[in-house]
């Protein structure tokens, strides 16, 4: 399978060294057009195989964490040409609610009464650039802080390095201190001051929130298409794999080293 479908031009030599390596274990690349265009499984462009051996494919991806390896691995490439660590020491936690399609089951599917949004809701922790380190998706109903303390347990365990990280006013309460005895973990919140009216760009949340801005120029992200939360999962990190070696085709600015 032709993986130029995933990252073209430039993206492509930039991908190509790692997706060799999971053509070594009898993968080949899933292609990002689900993900980009928003099209069905049974609606592949004619150029690719049948639909049911392509989605075989990503799934073989997904369950065997292969898409979050890739993921990471450009992550990692991202930041070092970053003049960063390829392990970041701090992140940033958000939740987003997206509508659900039809074709959501009920039961993984809520109401955020607070955002009046029917269907799945997106907890994710970024680094200070910006970049996906963990995702979770839940029912819409599940709360920011009920969300997140799965969350942060396995940042924690990925993330050995990381011992802080900022969130909203919806994050206050026991999980602060939850954070501090469980998962030696600095949870520190960015609040609005009673001063501040209208929209204001708050110090560091506005990280996760761009982050959630770059998914959402995915059509397939747009809303929640997929019957399982964690084919939902493996959409964002491919969007991210899309975005992030875009960024590492690109020339780097003169002056930068």
């Amino acid at each position: 399978m032709n993986g130029s479908r995933a990252a073209s031009g430039g993206c492509w030599i930039v991908t190509c060294p790692t997706t060799r390596l999971h053509q070594t274990r009898g993968t080949s690349p899933p292609p990002s057009d689900p993900e980009r265009f928003r099209i069905s499984w049974r609606a592949m462009p004619a150029d690719f195989p049948d639909w049911g051996r392509v989605y075989a494919f990503f799934r073989r991806w997904r369950e065997h964490g292969l898409i979050t390896e890739f993921h990471d691995r450009l992550r990692g490439k991202v930041r070092e040409r970053e003049d960063r660590e390829a392990e970041p020491t701090a992140g940033v936690i958000d939740a987003q609610s997206v509508r659900a399609a039809a074709t959501v089951p009920a039961a993984s599917r809520g109401y955020d009464g607070g955002k009046k949004v029917p269907g799945r809701k997106r907890h994710i922790v970024t680094d200070t650039l910006g970049l996906l380190l963990v995702v979770t998706v839940t029912a819409a109903n599940i709360g920011d802080r009920d969300g997140a303390a799965g969350l942060l347990a396995r940042l924690r365990a990925l993330h050995r390095d990381i011992t802080l990280v900022w969130a909203d006013g919806g994050y206050t309460g026991g999980l602060v201190g939850w954070c501090r005895d469980k998962l030696a973990l600095t949870l520190e919140i960015v609040e609005r001051t009673d001063g501040m009216t209208g929209f204001v760009v708050l110090p560091r949340r506005w990280v996760a929130e761009r982050t959630f801005a770059w998914l959402m120029n995915s059509r397939r992200l747009a809303r929640d298409y997929e019957t399982l939360p964690a084919t939902s999962e493996a959409m964002i990190r491919w969007s991210m794999v899309t975005r992030m070696s875009r960024r590492l085709a690109r020339p780097r600015a003169a002056g930068r080293h």
